[in-house]
This record gives structure tokens, sequence and C-alpha cells, in this order.
């Protein structure tokens, strides 16, 4: 599904009577010709999942998924993750579904609004770079969310194709990273409130930590994938402090070059699934000061627990199981 350039795609193609147009050299396709509310074939949801193991997001205009059609085009796809600590940020009747929202995600919990968490979380430029849940053992596999309403401009996501990251590092550095690990973990980097921070302490309760393996291969197309992000990576096992920052931050460099990146303008309607064991993504940061609401509705996929170059798979270190949410 990918060319012998190591996740780097070739060309646009035209399958099962989808459209499939890429939309950056390394990452990224917008597939026209389907209506996800439909009663889609196995031939279009296979052409689909194709699509998104091959460009790793791919992204749908125009449609009209209500909280029920939405899970439903999920189900076709994997099993709903439901996440049983959401409670009002899904829907009524609709667990599998998370609705985020500026300034409702924290909107005055914890004794700060959604703006300051943001720029206490995201106080480096490689912050915010994320896969969905990456400290859990068994990250999700995939995720497909969609816009409900958005500003009239700004609130864009921006994606990064993790195989063409790896794939473009030089040899020595790539049979470097296949033997490391490295220990995801909740709230890494976030820098608290003076004194008492109530965060903090949820963060201290609700803590969750794995050792994942720097490098994953994909458990579908084999792939070499570059397993970092700056959201959830707390240290390489068996490096020092200051070798694992340096090192850290040479591969999160590497990760988020921009020719291995696409970034989607959202619309009313618009559909983005993603393959979350093959990327990382950057939500927006740059809709604060716009009088507009952004709200967006995402299901995950479940996932399995990423095995490593030498076979060795992930280890959980506290809060997470495979399969327990």
């Amino acid at each position: 599904m990918t060319s012998d350039r190591g996740g780097v795609p070739d060309h646009d193609e035209r399958v099962a009577e989808l459209d499939v147009r890429p939309v950056a050299g390394c990452i990224g396709a917008e597939i026209g010709g389907v209506d996800l509310t439909g009663d889609l074939d196995d031939a279009v949801i296979a052409a689909i999942r194709a699509a998104v193991l091959r460009w790793k997001v791919v992204f749908f205009r125009a449609q009209r998924l209500d909280h029920a059609g939405h899970v439903a085009l999920a189900r076709r796809f994997g099993e709903p993750v439901v996440l049983p600590r959401r409670g009002k940020a899904s829907p009524p009747g609709a667990p599998e579904i998370e609705t985020t929202a500026d300034r409702l995600e924290l909107g005055g919990r914890f004794g700060m609004e959604h703006d300051e968490w943001l720029r206490r979380r995201r106080h480096t430029l490689l912050r915010g770079w994320h896969c969905d849940h990456g400290a859990r053992v068994d990250p999700p596999a995939a995720t497909i969310l969609r816009a409900e309403t958005v500003p009239p401009y700004g609130g864009d996501t921006t994606w990064s194709n993790l195989a063409a990251a790896y794939a473009g590092l030089s040899a020595p550095v790539r049979a470097f990273a296949d033997g490391l690990r490295a220990e995801h973990r909740l709230g890494v980097g976030y820098q608290p409130r003076p004194g008492d921070d109530a965060y903090v302490r949820h963060l201290l309760d609700h803590q969750t930590a794995s050792e994942h393996p720097l490098v994953r291969v994909h458990p579908e197309t084999g792939e070499r994938i570059l397993f970092v992000n700056g959201y959830y990576v707390e240290q390489i096992t068996g490096l020092s402090r200051p070798e694992s920052e340096a090192v850290l931050r040479m591969l999160l460099e590497q990760a988020t070059r921009p020719e291995y990146t696409v970034r989607f303008r959202w619309e009313p309607g618009s559909v983005a699934f993603w393959d979350n064991r093959a990327t990382i993504h950057l939500a927006p940061s740059d809709t604060a000061h716009l009088d507009h609401p952004r709200i967006m509705h995402r299901v995950m996929l479940a996932g399995d627990v990423p095995v490593g170059v030498d076979g060795r798979p992930s280890t959980p270190l506290t809060g997470t199981a495979p399969g327990r949410w």
C-alpha cells in the first residue's frame, strides 16, 4: 500500500469508484464520490481502509453524519472505544462519541480556563504534537473526527506521517532508534500553577504510563513507525536525562518536518479519518482570540499493543491495561 521509499505514497488513484486525491507529498488524501451516511458495500469500506493505511489520514467533505451515523460508520472499521470518565463530553445516547469544543474541555475546571491550560500544556513548539491516548499500553488504532461548527478562519489541524519520518532518518540513526524504548506518561511537560494546582492532583489521581518501543512495527503494513510525540513521551529508557532530552528533541524535530505533514482546513460536515498508529497531529491554537465556536465530534477505534523491531511488545507501567478503558 506504500512505495518502496518507506511510507511515502506514490500517486493518486481511483479505487472502487472512490476518487482518492492526494493533497500533500507524503501524507493526506481527500476522498470524493462517497456518502458516508449511505449503506456502503464491503468494497468501498475496503477501499477507504486501504486509503487510510496508504495516506495515513483521509478527508471527506460535505458529509451529513449525525451521532448514530458516525458510530455506525466507525463500526465498519473496528470497535469504538467508550471512555467511561468523559461524562457530559459524550452526547446523550452515544457514549462512543467524544465532543470537544474550545473552552468546553476544561471550562473552569481545576481553577483555570481552557486557554490557560493550553499555555501550560503546550509551552514549547513541539509539546502539542500527539497521537490519541499515547500513554496507554494499547493506544487507539484510528480516529474518525467530524466537524459540526468551525470558525470562518483558523482552527486547522495538522498531521505528520511517522513512517516517512522514520524512513527519512539516516541509516545509523534508524539502527540506533530501533533498539530503544521510551516511557509515555500522561501530563508530561505540564507547567504547574504556583502553589496548589488542582490539575496536578488530577493527573496524580489518574496517572497513566506505558513503556513503548521508540520504533514500532505497523501491524497491518509492516512499516517501521517513529513512535514519538511531544505530548506523552517522558524519557528514553536507559539514557540519562540530558541524553534523552537531546535525542527526543532531534527525533521530534524530524517527525514534524514540514515535508512529512499535511494541514487540513475544516468546514462544517468535514470528516477526517486517520491511522493513530502511524501519525501524530497538532490541534489548532490560533482560535483563542476568535469569537467563533469550534465543535467537533470524534470516535476512536480500539487498538493493539505496539510491538518493536525486536518483537517486544509495549508494557504497562501504571493505570492502563489492554482493552480496559
